[in-house]
């Protein structure tokens, strides 16, 4: 069959011209060497035979060097106390925080810390991506909200959200509303600026196309502009759930009765080390826990770009 020969000498000239890159990249290392690194698209490798087991070798190989990252740190935190090479005192060995952790989950007690600091966190990120997104988009799309907002977002873009937690505990009172407010602050930056490279940045060529086929400037927007920008408003989503947890934990430090900032600060006061820990520890895998699922949610909102 003609069709399949021609396909085959494609594939062949791809593998040698994959090859001669290779060759030229062996001797990189690191990131240059990663980049330059030689190989053939999926689809090439399927047509050419490539078998699947050595990319779930590279697959393995990945996961065992994370895995091997995490498993050193957790050494350094059991031993180092146990050794002496820390003040055990005020680090306590990791097998000391894991027991205390799970003591204050079964007690219920880490829930009534996690459960204020959630709402407060969701509802701010929630609002900051409701406000953050079509703010952005009608200020990349629109030249004269460009020309009116630009001024007043560089000036508070550059005001840090801690700096002027004060003013929101003054204007709002020392409830739930200012630290709700700090987390919309906080969050809504990271989104807009996102949102407004993301839509601003889409490729000429195809607005060009969507004016040719005679789409509206709306349709253009939500057809074409929206999902070419989406990934990179998915990356603002994502710094600002980082974001959410961090200032909240920083706000409740300075006015709260309940959440994990609150009770980060109680422990330490107090001098409840191994409980400190497992509050922070709680803060890290809630942080890990919010970025994994938005990486899970962007790549279920970008199926298209595969």
């Amino acid at each position: 069959m003609p069709e399949i020969t021609e396909v085959k000498t494609a594939v062949s000239a791809a593998a040698g011209s994959a090859g001669a890159a290779a060759k030229q990249a062996k001797g990189a290392r690191g990131v240059l060497g990663e980049r330059t690194k030689g190989g053939l698209n999926p689809r090439q490798a399927q047509v050419a035979g490539v078998r699947a087991g050595r990319l779930r070798t590279e697959r393995a190989l990945s996961v065992a060097r994370v895995l091997l990252g995490v498993v050193l740190l957790a050494l350094v935190w059991e031993f180092f106390p146990r050794w002496g090479l820390v003040d055990s005192q005020f680090v306590s060995p990791l097998h000391v925080v894991i027991q205390t952790w799970w003591k204050l989950a079964t007690d219920g007690e880490l829930w009534a810390q996690v459960r204020p600091s959630l709402i407060r966190a969701a509802a701010g990120f929630t609002l900051a991506i409701v406000i953050g997104v079509p703010l952005g988009a009608a200020v990349a799309w629109y030249r004269p909200v460009r020309e009116i907002v630009t001024p007043v977002l560089e000036i508070f873009r550059n005001t840090a959200a801690l700096a002027i937690l004060p003013v929101f505990i003054l204007v709002l009172g020392i409830g739930e509303t200012s630290k709700i407010a700090i987390v919309l602050y906080a969050c809504s930056f990271p989104i807009l600026l996102n949102t407004i490279s993301g839509v601003a940045n889409v490729d000429t060529q195809l607005l060009r196309t969507a004016r040719v086929l005679g789409l509206s400037p709306v349709k253009t927007f939500l057809q074409v502009a929206l999902p070419a920008a989406l990934p990179t408003i998915f990356t603002g989503i994502r710094i600002a759930g980082a974001a959410s947890i961090l200032v909240l934990i920083a706000a409740e430090m300075v006015g709260a009765t309940a959440g994990l900032g609150y009770f980060i600060n109680y422990t330490q006061s107090t001098y409840m080390i191994p409980q400190m820990y497992a509050t922070i520890l709680t803060t890290t895998l809630l942080g890990l826990a919010v970025n994994y699922g938005l990486i899970w949610l962007e790549k279920r909102f970008s199926r298209w770009r595969a």
